[in-house]
């Protein structure tokens, strides 16, 4: 049986972490290190040609020559940042491989040369003990690896932060196993190896990691493979508060990120634990929450003909609905014109609206946009979204596009009717680089994410809902 180099070989990662451990040095209490290893994996000459078993285990051998040095070099940080070395590498240590499992002919589903390959994170102690096992349950194309049966719930647990979990790549935009395993063993921190192909405007990785993170209040050691040409790039280690990160599509070789993070406690609130109330008294409308109503109160069903739109007054003619691709989904659009203005529009029972201000308005077109409908394409999930976007031109037909630099810095409020409480906060800025709301919430059934002045101009502010009962 022939498997290619991209299907076996892409998808390494590692993840390093340690404890504390007793030395002369002051340490921080209720904190530990964590590092990740963005690996520029090697692959055969022609990736996508089919090769035997004994090449396919020489180019994995070469792949973890590397590992293994980079193993030794996050140790050698965490001693001298911290002194977490007792005898040779105490480290705890997450690695994403293939591995495989004989099964009998009579397993109606055994492959025909007798195992099953999965797509698997492995998991050591400080002892060098295999503590913990995942396999990955959705894959993504990934024609070489078998999905298991059932999903896995996979943690371990370590003496400085308590349990981690681990999920892969693709399992972080599903309910199983990455939602449900957080909220069932009430999780706070996360192992998470990934080979993401970015998307912008809305799924780039490091965006997307945050997001997650922020909307669990949680910890998350993110790990992606480097290829650019792939448009694989995004690692980083995440806190509900902070990042650290890296994203470099202009160059290759790996990189490694050693941070010290903060431990949080299983008694420490997420954000969607208070959503899930909501849902009993949820009603759909288009009626905001601010004080001063926003005109042109009217839902319309998506892809139904929109009226001339006029605001209230009778005399004011509103910006037009457009529409266009994000995503590979068809968005509603209201462009985003002027130096300051409040803004709707709508798509089957999701309302978005903008409150937004500028000091200095750019040659830049910006769009508010929504979707509220079934994603179909590289994979199927349902997603309800309010998105402010910079457009690629100043035609609304750019809108949607991939874009990775702006200068216009905007305070706004965004805004909309969800009807999941599953939503992950995306703010997104110039040069691929992260910021963090002001404000996110929910008040009168609508959830918000505020922010007065980005750090730098703005790419992305959006709500990215999940919902998932309707996949």
């Amino acid at each position: 049986m022939a498997y290619t180099m991209v299907d076996l070989c892409w998808k390494l990662a590692v993840c390093f972490f340690c404890c504390q451990v007793v030395s002369g040095r002051v340490k921080t209490e209720g904190h530990y290190v964590a590092a990740v290893y963005e690996h520029e994996s090697i692959l055969s000459p022609n990736p996508t040609a089919l090769v035997d078993r004994q090449s396919a285990l020489e180019l994995m051998g070469r792949n973890l020559d590397i590992y293994e040095q980079q193993v030794v070099a996050a140790a050698r940080q965490v001693l001298q940042r911290l002194s977490c070395m007792a005898l040779k590498n105490k480290i705890f240590l997450v690695a994403n491989l293939g591995t495989k499992q004989p099964c009998e002919h009579i397993d109606p589903h055994c492959p025909s040369d007798g195992r099953y390959q999965f797509n698997t994170n492995v998991a050591f102690n400080d002892d060098g003990m295999l503590v913990a096992t995942y396999r990955k349950y959705n894959l993504y194309f990934e024609y070489a690896f078998d999905t298991p049966p059932e999903p896995d719930y996979t943690f371990f647990d370590t003496p400085f932060a308590g349990k981690f979990g681990m999920f892969t790549c693709f399992d972080i935009l599903f309910f199983e196993p990455a939602v449900n395993l957080i909220r069932q063993y009430n999780l706070k921190q996360i192992v998470y190896p990934t080979a993401w192909m970015n998307q912008l405007p809305l799924l780039s990785a490091v965006e997307f990691q945050q997001a997650f993170a922020t909307a669990f209040n949680i910890n998350i050691l993110a790990a992606n493979i480097h290829h650019p040409t792939l448009g694989m790039t995004g690692s980083g280690i995440y806190t509900p508060v902070k990042s650290f990160i890296y994203h470099n599509m202009e160059s290759y070789g790996g990189k490694l990120i050693v941070a010290e993070i903060p431990v949080i406690t299983t008694d420490y609130k997420n954000n969607l634990e208070s959503n899930e109330r909501f849902r009993q008294n949820l009603h759909h409308s288009c009626k905001t929450f601010t004080s001063t109503p926003i005109a042109d109160e009217v839902c319309f069903k998506e892809g139904q003909e929109t009226p001339g739109r006029v605001s209230e007054k009778g005399n004011e003619q509103l910006p037009p609905l457009f529409y266009a691709e994000m995503m590979y989904d068809n968005f509603t659009f209201v462009p985003v014109w002027g130096e300051k203005g409040e803004l709707q529009v709508c798509a089957n029972t999701l309302c978005c609206y903008l409150n937004y201000q500028r000091t200095v308005v750019t040659e830049e077109l910006y769009a508010l946009g929504v979707f509220d409908g079934l994603h179909t394409v590289h994979g199927t999930y349902y997603v309800q979204a309010c998105a402010l976007v910079k457009c690629g031109g100043l035609s609304f037909s750019t809108c949607g596009q991939e874009v990775t630099d702006a200068t216009a810095l905007i305070d706004f409020q965004l805004w909309g009717n969800m009807s999941t409480p599953y939503i992950f906060p995306l703010l997104l800025t110039s040069g691929i680089t992260l910021d963090f709301a002001d404000h996110t919430g929910w008040k009168n059934n609508h959830y918000f994410i505020s922010k007065n002045r980005t750090s730098s101009g703005l790419l992305t502010a959006a709500l990215y809902g999940r919902w998932y009962e309707k996949d």
